[in-house]
């Protein structure tokens, strides 16, 4: 090193926060240090990462300019920087220092950062037989890559506390892993042909069942995939069959974006998605002149085809022996966490005729995220493997410790430390055992993660969610927060929005303040101003999986038993004559037909109306076939009434573009009272989703000059519920 000038020398101490554990900041620190001939260390910390810098100022501050340019390494962020001039040790090198963790002081706050797919250069080294040791070698990483939240059991982010601590690693691996100018230095999950897990069986052997037609499992990041040919009409039906999911989409894989685009088409954003190290599901419109015949089976009864591509060595190794797209679908059974451990296949999946595995072991489960695009942005509708843990920054630090638990559907728990909410990945419906047990499994890991423990718990007003039963049982301070404005709230955390909007929150169903159900709710501030006419359930929550009750309430609501019984239409004759008068006994005397305020539930009956679904195999079914039947060429809208702030739409039950008008009527609705208010606009909750309604809301709105916000990188849908709890304690004072 040249002579120094003692006098010039100052030294700083950094404290960084943000994704910086297991990203490569550490050598990418090192080697810039060290171009700019600054000394001193930098280690992994509780809070981030740790760093000292001794040397001229003006090479200081060129190294924080560096810091806060876009030359960090590809999965790095910086949240935030804090810095003070200590004295200076006139040392002579610059070094990575081995991580201090002190396990006792409670202030853990190191981001755990999600599993990403495997980079361009490891893709190379796995093709390449010049390097024997990655050659095909299935677990290829790097730190650009590869697993992080599944493998890890605590923080730091070191070897030790990941589930590769039981792989010694070889020399040449060893070699690699402590050299701060390669790649893979200390790239957690390094591994090699001679030292790392290895396959239960080999590719060639999986791909062979693939191709004659059977059912297999492989083992990915997060958990199992049960994969079948695309192409393949009988094994899909065989594998619908078993999994009992009649006609719920099912995503496919392709070997390549070239793929993806011979039977779908990909706008740019969804191009650049696909291919991202996220790698998510993107939900694409079909090819009308698709050039792959996929089977009807994959995708029944709608346009759209939910696509990804291979996201790990193993997949990528696989698609060298397949030439067809294959289905890659969780494997879980019913409404249970995706499957970890290859006994649980064998036990809870025995149609399943073939198992890949590896003794890698997974700590945490973690599914596929999926993703559509929306006004040629990204909206996330699972937020999971790529994606989560989720951070979101606050501009302030809270002064207690909160956990939300979310809602019963689409579960995802989110909690606060310091100035982070840390949302975790989709849990899923907590509607068994086993998904219950995951719920509590997930909370206890990120527990574990920062030595968590809520001072607070935020919970949803309905009692019979098994969230809110859960949260009872703690012993903690409790917060409820009715179900529509968690929703709102979640939109206005991801935006960093304070004060009051005209918040816009549709969804299926939700427990109102008034101990009814809603679902069509309109907002000025926190008070609910406008709320759709209700409509009565015909017979509770089985109305929810028959689009057809709903419909039968909304003719009872308008005709009389005999008119209803002489009327023409499907969902009458769907019913036997016995059976229409039975329900309307229910809807006159109100037996078991709970008042519903749902936006979602309108979507079914205008299903239901125009013979397109009378029975739901699955959430949202209506809606995404209401969706596919939408006529872009009708452009009118319904009357309707807003009396006494309660909007009544004067339908037509007999229009063949029913459908069609009825979210024209929708998104005319929210421009209307939008205009009327004159406020900004949060568009929040699962109909959202539809991406019909969603771009002819922000277009109406666009034209008007309203500013608006919906969500985009947080779930819209009830995955979103646990953070918009969350944000609303932070902001309300309580």
């Amino acid at each position: 090193m040249a002579e120094t000038n003692y006098s010039t020398v100052k030294r700083f101490r950094f404290k960084i926060f943000g994704q910086v554990q297991g990203v490569g900041f550490r050598p990418f620190v090192y080697k810039i240090a060290n171009e700019l001939k600054l000394n001193g260390f930098v280690k992994n910390s509780e809070n981030g990462v740790d760093l000292e810098l001794e040397g001229k100022s003006p090479q200081i501050q060129e190294f924080i300019n560096i810091l806060n340019s876009d030359r960090l390494p590809p999965l790095a962020r910086i949240d935030k920087i804090e810095q003070i001039e200590v004295e200076a040790l006139y040392r002579e090198q610059f070094e990575i220092i081995h991580s201090t963790l002190n396990v006792n002081n409670g202030s853990k706050v190191a981001l755990v950062i999600p599993d990403m797919a495997i980079c361009n250069e490891c893709i190379l080294d796995v093709d390449s037989p010049y390097k024997p040791k990655y050659y095909d070698y299935f677990a290829t990483t790097c730190t650009n890559c590869g697993p992080r939240y599944s493998i890890i059991q605590t923080v730091p982010y070191d070897r030790e506390n990941t589930s590769m601590s039981t792989f010694e690693m070889c020399d040449s691996c060893e070699s690699e892993y402590t050299d701060p100018l390669n790649r893979r230095y200390h790239a957690q999950p390094i591994s090699c042909n001679s030292c790392g897990p290895t396959l239960s069986d080999t590719i060639e052997k999986t791909a062979k069942f693939i191709k004659d037609g059977k059912i297999v499992a492989i083992k990915g990041l997060g958990g199992f995939h049960i994969i079948c040919d695309a192409t393949n009409d009988e094994v899909i039906k065989r594998l619908r069959l078993h999994k009992n999911r009649p006609t719920k989409p099912l995503a496919i894989m392709c070997k390549d974006l070239e793929q993806v685009k011979l039977l779908a088409s990909a706008s740019e954003k969804e191009e650049e998605l696909l291919a991202s190290k996220e790698a998510p599901i993107v939900i694409l419109k079909k090819a009308p002149d698709a050039k792959i015949k996929i089977s009807d089976e994959v995708a029944p009864n709608i346009d759209r085809i939910g696509c990804f591509l291979p996201y790990t060595a193993l997949h990528h190794l696989l698609f060298k022996q397949l030439k067809n797209p294959i289905v890659a679908t969780s494997a879980n059974l019913g409404s249970e966490p995706i499957i970890i451990k290859a006994r649980d296949i064998k036990e809870k999946l025995p149609f399943v005729d073939f198992v890949l595995d590896f003794d890698r072991d997974i700590v945490n489960g973690v599914d596929d995220s999926l993703v559509q695009v929306v006004d040629a942005k990204m909206q996330i509708l699972r937020l999971a493997r790529g994606y989560a843990p989720k951070v979101i920054k606050l501009s302030f630090k809270s002064e207690k410790k909160i956990l939300a638990v979310g809602a019963n559907a689409k579960n995802a728990i989110a909690f606060v430390i310091e100035d982070s909410i840390i949302i975790s990945p989709h849990i899923g419906d907590l509607g068994s055992l086993k998904a219950f047990e995951f719920f509590e499994r997930t909370i206890e890991t990120f527990k574990k993660f920062y030595d968590f423990e809520p001072d607070v718990i935020v919970h949803d007003m309905h009692p019979n969610y098994e969230t809110t039963k859960w949260a009872k049982r703690q012993n903690k301070q409790l917060v409820e927060v009715q179900h529509h404005l968690a929703h709102i709230y979640a939109c206005k955390a991801e935006f960093g929005l304070s004060g009051d909007y005209l918040g816009f929150s549709f969804d299926g169903t939700g427990y109102g303040s008034d101990k009814k159900l809603w679902g069509g709710e309109i907002f000025v501030g926190d008070e609910r101003k406008y709320t759709f006419k209700p409509l009565k359930l015909l017979g509770g929550e089985k109305a929810i999986k028959e689009p057809r009750r709903v419909a039968l309430s909304m003719l009872f609501d308008n005709y009389s038993l005999d008119e209803v019984l002489s009327l023409d239409l499907d969902l009458v004759k769907s019913f036997k004559e016995s059976e229409i008068k039975i329900l309307y006994q229910s809807h006159t005397k109100n037996l078991n037909a709970p008042l519903s305020s749902s936006v979602g539930r309108l979507f079914d009956a205008m299903a239901s109306f125009s013979s397109l679904l009378q029975f739901q195999s699955y959430e949202g079914e209506a809606g995404l076939i209401c969706e596919q039947n939408y006529n872009p060429k009708v452009t009118d809208a319904y009357e309707y009434t807003i009396v006494d702030d309660i909007i009544d739409i004067e339908f037509d039950f007999f229009d063949k573009e029913l459908v069609t008008r009825f979210i024209n009527t929708l998104a005319q609705i929210v421009i209307d009272v939008s205009k009327k208010e004159k406020m900004e606009v949060i568009l929040s909750g699962g109909v959202f989703q539809n991406k019909t309604l969603l771009e002819l809301v922000a277009s109406g709105l666009k034209r008007e000059n309203i500013q608006h916000y919906y969500q985009q990188e947080t779930p819209i849908n009830d995955g979103g519920i646990a953070l918009g709890q969350i944000y609303y304690l932070l902001k309300s004072n309580i």
